[in-house]
């Protein structure tokens, strides 16, 4: 199967340079996700977690576009501005992930676009 691009249109439009996630027959690469509220052009709250929360939910709608759940999510990666965020942040992204959690890595950066303070990627399986 060629890799078919996944479109979500409830969550933001992601700029030209990249998509909402890819397709390829057995695995859904999704780009990483903020908490980005496109129709205030801004990033939903001030919280780390409710950030989180807001973008887990944009998560879930992308891999709902390509067929599949968040049990399907085999791997995240999750980047935060500020390590001190890491317990609550943790503590909403395992409601989300309850059983059998992926495999997971969490790095530390300066920065992130649109000044959020968290992004999360996701690779999801279809076997």
């Amino acid at each position: 199967m060629p890799k078919r691009v996944v479109y979500a249109p409830d969550v933001a439009i992601p700029v030209k340079a990249y998509s909402q996630a890819i397709d390829t027959g057995s695995l859904v690469f999704c780009s990483g996700q903020l908490a980005y509220d496109a129709k205030n052009d801004a990033v939903f709250s001030e919280s780390a977690a409710e950030q989180t929360d807001y973008l887990m939910q944009n998560i879930q709608v992308i891999l709902d576009a390509a067929g599949l759940q968040l049990r399907d999510v085999v791997k995240t990666t999750i980047f935060l501005t500020d390590m001190n965020d890491f317990v609550s942040v943790n503590e909403v992204y395992a409601r989300y992930f309850d059983l059998d959690p992926p495999a997971r890595s969490t790095i530390g950066v300066n920065a992130l676009a649109k000044g959020a303070k968290v992004e999360i990627e996701v690779i999801a399986s279809r076997t």
